[in-house]
Parts: C-alpha cells; structure tokens; sequence
C-alpha cells in the first residue's frame, strides 16, 4: 500500500501555466477521480504523476520523490492507462497485456507471468479476444485491453485517463466496478481522470475538481458535487438529485449561452 502527495505542482507549455500550484494528496486504497471542464489539467495532471511530463514542485510516492526513483522502480508501483493507444501494436491482446509484465520479468517470461495475464483477462471478460490483433479491435475493446495490461503490472497506484470515454453504458459500468472492486481487495489506490460527473460520484472516495489549473475544490462527491459548485466551474446551470446515496447531477442549460 502507498500513498502519493503531491507539493506546489506547476506544468507550463510554453510559459503558460497547465497546473498552477497543485497541492493533493492520494490516500492508500481510494479511488480519486480528477473532474472538470476540458483543458482544466487532468490529464497534464495524470502524466505529472507517471514521469511522462517533468513539473515543478514534487511528487511523493511513500514520501519518496518520484523524480529520484528509476523508471523500472516506479512501473513496479504505478500503471498507466492512457485515453488509447497512439501508436498501433502488431501482437496479439496476450503478448499486448504480457507487457504489464516488463517490470517484472527477468530473462525470460515465467510460468506465473503467463497465469497473471490469464487471470487479468479472464477478469475484464478478454479471454475470447487474447488471440486477436490488437490493432483489429474497436476502441472499446482496445481500452479494455489496455486497463489489462495496466493491471498484469499489479501496481500499487493505478492512473487512468478517460477509462470509459469509447465504451457503451454496459463496459463503463464493468471497467468502473472492476477498478472498484481491486481497490478494495488488492487495497491498491486508483486516480482517474473522467469527464462522466455520474460515474465519477457513484465510484469515487474522493474527487478533485480542477479549474483552470488550479485545484477548485476537493473532497466527498456528496459535498463537492452541489449545483453551485457545478454552476461556478463548468458554466452551465445543473439540478442535483440523489441516487443510490450519491448526488446525480442532471445538466439543465449553459449560462454561457442562456439556451433554455
């Protein structure tokens, strides 16, 4: 189990500020789902805490600076599910999971490499695509397949950026109560950058809520998710009802726009 806290993080692009002074803290065995309106930082933010961005300010994993670790020592701690995968993979969904893999494995691949890939698809329902082409997959499927693969790594820290944005109602609702349900039993810590403000209160132990690169707000979906917090970070005019004790919130109009 490991806990990440995160001290006066700054990312620029050309002298312009993505994330502005971030201060977070990510609990052991909790779901955080980062929120809010596109260019807000999530995924700037998700990419801080892999080491594929270089920010200012520093990253603890355990009160250890992230920066000081080498890369194999923080691929054994954390996995990273990207929104897709850019660059087209010509192997099978084994050997693409099998990847997970890497920090791991020695000479060779062993035979309990090989039931943890097994295990991971059997897991997210994969085992009747583990022979496909990756690259022949719909997006859908590829997501899943890379969420696997994240998982065969067994990290400690699981970062997912946009886990359900390609897949329909019955694969989010699947990949979220799969992530849910690791957390709880593998007692590892899951961050998720997600648009989908429903499927973020309904899964989530913590949110924070970004705005313009800086941190809005944080804390319980049910004291951070109110209308007015709504009203103030995305511009639009929502009604907050309950559901399954977690607020659901139902977009009404754009205050930008005054469109009834």
């Amino acid at each position: 189990m490991v806990n990440i806290t995160i001290r006066n993080l700054t990312f620029s692009y050309n002298s312009h500020n993505i994330l502005d002074d971030l201060n977070v803290v990510i609990e052991n065995s909790e779901i955080l789902s980062l929120v809010g309106p596109n260019g807000s930082g999530k995924t700037t933010l998700i990419k801080c805490i892999d080491r594929i961005l270089k920010p200012r300010g520093s990253i603890l994993l355990d009160g250890q600076e992230l920066e000081r670790m080498s890369r194999q020592e923080v691929a054994r701690q954390i996995g990273y599910v990207p929104q897709s995968s850019s660059t087209p993979l010509a192997t099978t969904v084994f050997d693409t999971v099998l990847m997970g893999r890497r920090p791991h494995i020695g000479w060779r691949v062993a035979d309990c490499d090989l039931d943890k890939v097994a295990e991971v698809l059997e897991r997210l329902h994969l085992e009747d695509l583990a022979m496909r082409d990756f690259s022949q997959l719909s997006g859908g499927q590829k997501q899943k397949v890379l969420i696997a693969r994240a998982l065969a790594q067994e990290p400690a820290v699981l970062l997912l950026d946009e886990p359900t944005s390609n897949l329909d109602m019955l694969h989010q609702l699947e990949v979220m109560e799969t992530v849910s349900s690791l957390v709880k039993e593998k007692k590892i810590s899951a961050v998720m950058a997600i648009h989908d403000l429903n499927l973020a209160s309904r899964f989530s132990d913590k949110l924070v809520m970004l705005k313009e690169g800086k941190v809005y707000a944080a804390g319980e979906p049910k004291a951070l998710l109110s209308e007015a917090n709504i009203s103030r970070v995305y511009g639009i005019e929502a009604m907050g009802l309950n559901a399954l004790g977690r607020p659901y919130i139902v977009p009404l109009r754009s205050l930008d726009r005054g469109i009834a």
